[in-house]
């Protein structure tokens, strides 16, 4: 009787766990080619819109002042519901960049500026604490179809990004929808938390 219950106990188990919804990978995960660089996110402007910078830089430079740029900031849902919860990254996040001339004339545009439909630039940050020393690694795209490639690690954005991000070596301080989260969630670094006061 006692061997009857527990096979029953066991059925009964076994059958509760397939019913559950199995975890699935993430559908947005980064994909290298055999030489480590990062496939091109095809679908990233389907992913959630964070923000968009407008003219801005990181240290003094001249600028045109007919020249503008718009940096269009995207997510994957996956990432971004994590990031709800938690105030924090998780791993294989991508947070993809992407560059945008200025326009102030085109249709009945009589003041201000929009978007041009050629992005000039694309890059794309990623998080792996596996595949990178220092867990995110950023990686720039040279044209349509073509693989990005590791931004070298020595370069300013790396530094920059370690010294002055808000969340995980990220610009969330930028992204309007997000820093509340991380205040109440106390992701904030200390760093940027120095900043700031």
């Amino acid at each position: 009787m006692q061997t009857l219950a527990k096979s029953l106990l066991l059925l009964a188990t076994t059958l509760l766990l397939c019913a559950m919804p199995q975890s699935k990978p993430s559908t947005h995960a980064p994909q290298f080619t055999s030489d480590g660089q990062l496939k091109a996110p095809e679908d990233y402007r389907t992913w959630i819109y964070l923000s968009t910078g407008f003219d801005m830089s990181y240290t003094a430079r001249a600028r045109k002042p007919e020249h503008h740029m718009f940096d269009n900031v995207f997510v994957p849902q996956e990432s971004y519901a994590v990031f709800l919860k938690t105030g924090t990254w998780p791993e294989e996040t991508m947070l993809a960049l992407e560059e945008r001339e200025g326009k102030s004339k085109g249709s009945i545009n009589h003041d201000g500026n929009f978007q041009d439909t050629e992005v000039t630039g694309f890059e794309v940050h990623v998080k792996d604490s596996k595949r990178f020393a220092n867990g995110w690694a950023f990686f720039r795209f040279s044209g349509e179809g073509k693989p990005g490639v590791m931004i070298p690690t020595t370069t300013d954005c790396y530094s920059c990004h370690a010294q002055h991000a808000a969340v995980d070596t990220t610009f969330v301080q930028f992204y309007p929808t997000l820093l509340p989260i991380a205040k109440i969630k106390g992701t904030l670094s200390a760093n940027y938390k120095k900043e700031t006061e």
